[in-house]
């Protein structure tokens, strides 16, 4: 069964590599469903996916930066590193942490989110 746009936006308050930014404007959002607010909110909130959303090119990028080694750790960046190119390779466009994952899917509902 496919998620609900609330769904999808609990898992990306949930997500632990959510940046606040992404986390304020997913709040942002639920508190504004069904008042005056809610236009302006769900307009802010896509373009702070869209803003934030991490293309595989750029995890990639990351990845091989000295910043992705202190991030992820001697061990870790080899496996990041491989899984997006696997991913890259297999035509996938975003890295899949819980917080890309979410904005994908929530990215696919861009209309309805903006018309609700």
């Amino acid at each position: 069964m496919e998620k609900t746009i609330r769904e999808l936006t609990g898992d990306l308050l949930a997500a632990p590599s959510a940046c606040k930014e992404i986390k304020d404007a997913a709040q942002n959002y639920l508190d504004a469903v069904g008042t005056e607010k809610e236009a302006d909110a769900a307009k802010a909130y896509v373009a702070e996916m869209e803003a934030d959303i991490m293309p595989i090119e750029g995890l990639i990028s990351f990845a091989e930066s000295d910043m992705g080694a202190k991030v992820f750790g001697a061990d870790g960046v080899k496996n990041v590193l491989l899984h997006a190119k696997e991913r890259k390779a297999a035509g996938e466009k975003y890295c899949d942490c819980p917080a890309c994952a979410a904005c994908e899917a929530l990215l696919a509902k861009k209309d309805e989110i903006l018309t609700e």
